[in-house]
């Protein structure tokens, strides 16, 4: 066998129907559209409209709610600030929301910075936050240092 004797199987393949190409074709004159109507001209798209019944997307139930005044707080783990201490880009006397930015540690403040225990932290560290987890705060004053949480004002929102 040689490349040019390759063939599709016989019905592996079929041609494309040409729309509105002759009443010969026998998909002409209104190419299968049917007379008139919203859905015979071009550029119509009906999306979600199920001849009157009820929409699935108005059948289903919604769940959950989002708070629109929620606060977003930026995250930063153990581990990277380890990390970023050792690198030098951040002095471990003193941490604060600030420094984690200026160093490039957290991107922006947004609402505050919280702080999450993930990794290993073997220095003593002072960290100034918004927030931090309860394992984040165990982890941090079990290497000798502190981390201190403001108060969040207005917390009785």
């Amino acid at each position: 066998m040689k490349l040019h004797e390759l063939r599709d199987n016989p019905g592996a393949t079929k041609k494309r129907m040409r729309v509105g190409r002759g009443p010969g074709s026998g998909k002409g004159k209104m190419g299968g559209r049917g007379i008139k109507g919203q859905k015979s001209r071009s550029g119509v798209a009906i999306k979600g409209y199920e001849g009157g019944q009820m929409p699935l997307y108005q059948r289903l139930p919604k769940r959950g709610f989002n708070k629109p005044n929620r606060k977003q707080f930026a995250v930063i783990n153990l581990g990277i600030i380890a990390k970023y201490i050792e690198s030098g880009k951040l002095d471990a006397a003193n941490i604060t929301e600030d420094t984690l930015v200026a160093s490039g540690a957290v991107r922006r403040k947004l609402d505050g910075v919280r702080v999450l225990a993930k990794g290993e932290l073997g220095t003593k560290v002072t960290i100034e936050v918004t927030g931090a987890s309860k394992a984040a705060i165990e982890a941090v004053e079990k290497a000798g240092g502190s981390l201190k949480v403001a108060a969040v004002e207005a917390a009785a929102e």
